[in-house]
């Protein structure tokens, strides 16, 4: 296959998909988390505290649209976590996990740096950036100073955990799967209430995309330290939510999917996409089949 084949292969539909889905996740989740910061910066001279919950439905809103816009087409992973966990359990073609992540990563990324330009005028003034150990919050998450490093790998091996395993329970047609048009809401309701449960703790990032390449983009704007601070916390949103995630994964699979056995012993590279949002699956010539999440 000639260099613009193999590329185009890369960059096909389901790369766009998983890209795009993923750059609205951060634009508007993260978007949610500039408000927080902006409003509250007036608290001081006692105005009422923007709450928290603004993050939780903003982030519920955005997991929800970006699986809307890509569940079709990629099966909306959006998480290089989940892409991994279901890899792992044999729903997804481990040819199909670098093409997931490297496009959600860049999504996560430029999603970051649309988000910056739209709040430019306040993160910056005269060519400077402006209060930048409170501001670099915005784009990527920070561990609350009361935790400590194993703490903080917990919350986060815990959330994405949480996660996939009721992801796994709304696409299995076993169980009670919803309809597919309503579990792009369902899995939005799945962030939000892991936000009310543990967002303090470290901010719920359970996506690497959702976390290190936003991390990256204002490394490269010229935020200070956002690889050094926590104690170097930055490893734990990426390690985490792989080992919550495929945890997540195995023990749906091993304690309530009744085809564990099978699906064990099937091939790997049999395995079609799997989508989290709906039973659509979308095959290389971008011809969308329907296909069972469970046999």
């Amino acid at each position: 296959m000639t260099a613009p084949g193999i590329l185009g292969k890369f960059f096909d539909r389901e790369f766009r998909a998983e890209f795009l889905s993923t750059l609205i996740l951060v634009l508007l989740g993260n978007g949610s988390v500039a408000q927080y910061k902006f409003l509250n910066k007036g608290t001081t001279a006692g105005g009422p505290p923007e709450p928290f919950l603004s993050i939780n439905f903003g982030y519920a809103c955005a997991v929800t649209f970006g699986a809307y816009l890509a569940a079709g087409v990629s099966g909306a992973h959006m998480n290089p976590a989940v892409s991994l966990a279901l890899a792992v359990i044999k729903k997804f073609k481990w040819g199909k996990v670098p093409k997931y992540i490297v496009a959600q990563m860049l999504g996560g990324f430029f999603g970051a740096l649309l988000l910056f330009v739209v709040y430019i005028d306040r993160l910056m003034e005269s060519g400077a950036l402006l209060d930048e150990e409170s501001y670099s919050g915005i784009f990527s998450t920070f561990p609350n100073g009361e935790t400590s490093t194993g703490g903080q790998l917990l919350d986060q091996v815990v959330g994405t955990f949480l996660l996939m395993l009721i992801v796994c329970a709304l696409i299995d047609n076993n169980n009670s799967a919803p309809p597919p048009g309503v579990t792009p809401i369902l899995v939005g309701g799945t962030v939000f209430s892991i936000g009310l449960s543990f967002g303090t703790n470290c901010g719920y990032a359970i996506n690497p995309a959702r976390d290190f390449a936003p991390r990256l983009a204002t490394a490269i704007l010229g935020y200070d330290k956002v690889f050094e601070r926590g104690d170097y916390y930055f490893w734990i949103p990426i390690v985490g939510p792989i080992i919550g995630a495929i945890l997540g994964a195995v023990t749906y699979m091993f304690l309530i999917e009744e085809t564990s056995t099978k699906l064990l012993s099937c091939a790997a590279d049999e395995a079609e996409p799997t989508d989290i949002v709906t039973s659509n699956g979308a095959s290389d010539n971008d011809e969308v089949e329907m296909a069972k999440t469970a046999a």
